[in-house]
């Protein structure tokens, strides 16, 4: 029988199950923080940022950044419509009002002209989200933030290994937060960081992370403010240590699975990731957008990857098409582009002949 060829699945070796075993075994009492401590020292350095909390999601660490930040009832926070909900939840949770505005149409992240338009008084602060891997344009979205005083969120969950200008994204805005969901390019198995440069952001989400407890808090269970739990455990953590140590690798695979699917998938009608000059693509997920005006449906696709015992993934809808939100079909190529894009399966053993054989039934298809 043919194996499944996944969507995505993580990469472990002997070197994370050892690591794993190592904190099963060891990693309580004074260790219970060493690989936590280890795993946020790994990825400050890789990242070049002061600061880092490990949680137990991405979304989380959102969370606690923006309601250090103050976001709140009656706030307005601007985000791109095309994105996965985890984005837009914190923002709702803390009461705020998530505003939707359109992408551009080569990257498929925040349109910066659409962001200026959407400020009002009540605007908080603005997200980019660097969708699956592409870049946002940051240079124009913190020229924006810094006209306006408004903090600039970067959400980098699906785009570790992406970097910009010279810069790593994650490190250039207010804050930035990464996942580390089974699915992304470095796991944990659920997990997430927050990182910062700003030592005052810094320490008051570090108090809300520990139920509120103030780091210079002598009180035992004295609690200041009323905080969160979202703490990554140990063991979670020594996993990640080793996924660290192997970054350089990790990130290699992925840019070299979506060049065999650039170079295989040439001439056809479709565009995938970009990767504009002075710019690294972590190409998490490689992704196609049919171009428009040829006839394409996607479900048809799947169908047929299926048949093929070929995952594919929806490109995200847009949110204001959900019942809990309001339409904003203005949102031009929010609206346009989901209906004529797939994610493609991108996990780092693929081998050549799967890619190939993706290749050959979406060109069969096209």
């Amino acid at each position: 029988m043919k194996s499944r060829i996944y969507y995505t699945k993580p990469s472990i070796t002997e070197l994370e199950i050892h690591y794993a075993t190592d904190a099963a075994a060891n990693g309580w009492g004074d260790q219970c923080y060493a690989y936590i401590n280890k795993f946020e020292e790994l990825f400050k350095q890789h990242l070049g940022v002061k600061y880092a909390i490990a949680t137990s999601s991405c979304t989380g660490a959102l969370h606690m950044g923006m309601a250090a930040l103050g976001i709140g009832p009656g706030d307005e926070v601007i985000m791109a419509d095309t994105n996965w909900i985890a984005t837009a939840s914190p923002i709702v949770h803390l009461g705020a009002k998530p505003i939707f505005v359109d992408i551009l149409p080569d990257s498929w992240c925040l349109d910066p002209v659409r962001v200026e338009e959407a400020i009002t008084s009540r605007t908080k602060a603005i997200v980019a989200v660097h969708l699956y891997g592409n870049l946002c344009d940051m240079d124009r979205l913190l020229a924006i933030g810094e006209k306006h005083g408004i903090p600039v969120i970067e959400d980098a969950a699906e785009a570790i290994g992406s970097v910009y200008h010279g810069k790593r994204v994650g490190s250039m805005g207010i804050f930035g937060v990464f996942s580390f969901h089974g699915t992304k390019t470095l796991t944990t198995g659920e997990g997430g960081i927050f990182v910062t440069n700003d030592p005052d952001l810094y320490e008051r989400v570090l108090t809300l992370s520990n139920h509120g407890r103030a780091r210079e808090q002598a009180r035992q269970f004295w609690a200041d403010i009323v905080g969160y739990k979202y703490k990554i455990s140990n063991i979670q953590a020594a996993i990640g240590c080793a996924q660290m140590e192997r970054i350089e690798e990790l990130i290699a695979g992925k840019r070299r699975i979506f060049e065999y699917y650039s170079r295989h998938l040439s001439g056809m009608p479709i565009s995938m990731n970009p990767e504009p000059e002075g710019t690294v693509n972590g190409y998490w997920m490689p992704t196609i957008v049919v171009d428009e005006g040829v006839a394409f449906d996607r479900n048809e696709l799947l169908a047929a990857f299926k048949a093929n015992q070929i995952d594919g993934r929806v490109f995200f809808w847009p949110l204001s098409m959900l019942p809990m939100f309001e339409e904003k079909r203005e949102n031009t190529f929010s609206y346009s582009i989901y209906e004529r894009a797939i994610n493609l399966p991108s996990y780092h053993e693929l081998a050549s002949d799967d890619i190939h054989q993706v290749c050959g039934i979406i060109k069969e298809f096209l």
